[in-house]
């Protein structure tokens, strides 16, 4: 009997206990006020991507918005990029304005594979949740700075080496081929070669040059212009992304070589397409870019929301080519 006692007084200023969290006394008035639930802050979520001039990740940044506005009532969330591929400073300046905001999650696709980690590091020890796309950080850095960062995104050597093999069997053996390659410090740009250069070897092409144009459309129309003039017997341009890949057919066209010197690219943007379709790229990788900010926002959410372990995960990447269009 005493035991039940106990009990029932334990419970009984449980109750008090809940009702004064819950109800507030004008003791002056004699009126109580009832106080409203309200509901924990939504997470404040930045997406900061390389160039917006880049229809990559326009397409990206435009999957990202769809994605929260289905997803309203989860996430807020903020889009910024760079003007251009190789603008790290800006990226550098984008992470400490996002600190400065109070953001809770920075999902970010960075325009160098290093440069950007003192910065990142800064976000995470104030508390930030950061998860990497498109682009991975350097992995020894990482673990020098003693961070664990995930990386969402592709395969980008193996997408590489899936097209070089494409291309591989509309050339013969030991024809002259030359690589067109994004910003040197990045690492999906030093895949991507690693890549291409796999299939060649694998398919023994003359790889005679490779040149950077920093991913930049302009910048590798005058690559490969120059390139097509150094080597009059050059078959085939390999071209780290669709961006560089329009560039590289601008000068192939040009030089009244089109059919005669093959061009490939990696992306799938829209503007691709339309080449595949015409007979003027061959073939391209798509790693659905229009996705792969919300791979990376789902992620960032689970980690925010868990409190789980952080680690890699890989999305798809798919070749393609007139037959899939």
């Amino acid at each position: 009997m005493k035991q039940t006692i106990k009990y029932g007084r334990i419970t009984l200023l449980l109750v008090s206990c809940l009702l004064a969290t819950l109800v507030a006394c004008d003791r002056q008035e004699g009126e109580i006020t009832i106080t409203p639930y309200e509901a924990p802050e939504k997470p404040r979520v930045a997406l900061i991507t390389k160039s917006l001039a880049n229809e990559f990740f326009i397409s990206m940044a435009a999957g990202a918005e769809a994605h929260q506005s289905a997803n309203a009532d989860r996430y807020e969330l903020v889009v910024n990029g760079i003007k251009n591929e190789s603008d790290v400073a800006q990226q550098v300046n984008l992470v400490e304005q996002m600190m400065s905001a109070s953001m809770d999650i920075i999902v970010v696709a960075p325009a160098d594979s290093k440069s950007l980690l003192p910065v990142v590091k800064r976000a995470v020890d104030q508390g930030i949740t950061v998860v990497n796309i498109d682009n991975k950080f350097d992995s020894e850095l990482l673990s020098q700075m003693k961070l664990n960062i995930p990386f969402v995104g592709p395969d980008n050597r193996e997408g590489a080496k899936v097209v070089g093999e494409y291309l591989a069997q509309y050339l013969q053996r030991g024809d002259q081929v030359a690589i067109v390659g994004g910003v040197p410090g990045a690492f999906n740009a030093q895949q991507r070669q690693a890549g291409f250069e796999d299939a060649m070897q694998a398919a023994g092409m003359n790889v005679v040059s490779k040149q950077s144009a920093d991913w930049e459309q302009t910048k590798a129309a005058v690559v490969a212009s120059a390139l097509l003039s150094e080597h009059p017997n050059l078959k085939a341009l390999l071209c780290a992304n669709d961006s560089m890949a329009l560039g590289a057919v601008a000068a192939v066209r040009q030089a009244g070589r089109t059919g005669a010197v093959q061009v490939v690219g990696f992306d799938n943007i829209s503007a691709a397409n339309r080449l595949i379709q015409d007979g003027e790229l061959l073939a391209t990788a798509d790693q659905h870019g229009d996705q792969l900010a919300v791979f990376g926002i789902e992620y960032a959410l689970q980690i925010f929301d868990t409190g789980a372990i952080p680690a890699d995960r890989k999305t798809p990447v798919d070749l393609i080519t007139s037959g899939q269009l």
